[in-house]
């Protein structure tokens, strides 16, 4: 908490950047500005494959992330359709990451999206604190960003979906039940669809209802460790800490689209070895074991479904996270054909 004796201590800012894959494809192609545009897989909209960005104008017929590339050609036949291009994502980000360090500790959660400790109070304002911090990332990179402003990290990252697009908006405990109270539980960051459907089945719908349910109520669906911290979400107590240690990613993954359905599940097992031999390499690249292995299957048309397997001990050798990816797949019930199949080695700690 950043509060002493009732006043703010210390401001978190979130600083996220807008629809960040799309804006640097614009960049790059300066006459697609104004345009629909859709990025994801190879580029072409009659392959199987998923939307991994789109540009607020093809948001506006329904394209999202998550879409499959043929539902968005169907809903936006006028986009323009380009290939993800991971490098240049990941030399802009760094560039803006670099750029926000001028102002701060920043703490990296991705390609797009950083906090940054502003500090205590001072004599300026985070608010102002916020435009400046737009301003140079717009000078150094051309991008614009949101920002959002709390008394921690959860208060800030669900503030700036209220500034959205390239504004800046405040969370704080004072304004916290007044802004979310009455929203759905899955409003708060960290809480899923899953999580809500069982805290509705509890009579929990609304992010006030879980702030006000006592935390062994909910501890005893969640468990000890889950149930105590979705209470606490709810009421807007989270870590101000922020760590300028650099980023590290939670897991490697590999995916793969097939343009005709596997039928043969023991061709879809070979199919899973290879994809779990893939992601070893990236696995030993790391210099950091996996604790698990979790394996993505969906379904034609699109159900997914996945299933782990903690490894006895960590491991980076491709034949013990090839062998638990197939004792994970032994877990899928459904023998359907398949579209796409995932293999993901998660990290310790």
């Amino acid at each position: 908490m950043a509060r002493h004796n009732g006043a703010v201590s210390r401001w978190v800012l979130h600083v996220d950047l807008d629809q960040f894959i799309a804006a640097v494809e614009v960049l790059r192609r300066p006459e697609l500005a104004g345009k629909p545009v859709v990025v994801g897989g190879d580029g072409d909209p009659t392959k199987r494959g998923v939307v991994a960005t789109a540009s607020y104008e093809a948001r506006a017929f329904g394209v999202h992330s998550g879409l499959p590339m043929r539902t968005a050609l169907k809903r936006c036949p006028d986009a323009v359709f380009l290939p993800v291009d991971k490098p240049a994502y990941e030399a802009v980000s760094a560039d803006v990451m670099e750029t926000l360090r001028e102002f701060g500790t920043v703490e990296v959660l991705g390609w797009d999206e950083a906090f940054l400790d502003a500090g205590p109070p001072g004599d300026e304002d985070p608010e102002g604190t916020a435009r400046r911090i737009q301003r140079r990332v717009r000078e150094a990179t051309d991008l614009d960003c949101t920002v959002g402003i709390g008394e921690n990290k959860l208060q800030a990252k669900l503030a700036t979906g209220f500034g959205k697009p390239a504004g800046v908006a405040t969370l704080t405990y004072d304004s916290w039940f007044d802004v979310l109270g009455d929203r759905p539980s899955d409003a708060l960051w960290g809480v899923g669809a899953k999580t809500a459907k069982k805290l509705a089945e509890m009579d929990i719908h609304t992010v006030r209802d879980l702030a006000s349910t006592h935390p062994d109520t909910v501890a005893a669906r969640f468990g000890p460790t889950i149930g105590p911290w979705l209470v606490r979400v709810a009421r807007g107590v989270a870590s101000a800490r922020v760590t300028g240690e650099p980023w590290l990613a939670r897991s490697r993954g590999k995916e793969f689209t097939y343009q005709r359905n596997l039928e043969d599940w023991d061709e879809v097992g070979r199919e899973v070895v290879r994809l779990a031999h893939e992601v070893a390499q990236e696995v030993v690249a790391e210099q950091r074991p996996a604790v698990r292995v979790v394996v993505k299957v969906r379904y034609a048309p699109f159900f997914t479904s996945t299933h782990g397997h903690k490894l006895p001990e960590p491991t980076s050798d491709g034949d013990v996270l090839a062998a638990a990816a197939l004792v994970a797949l032994g877990r899928f019930a459904d023998r359907r054909p398949v579209r796409l199949l995932g293999v993901r080695a998660e990290f310790g700690g």
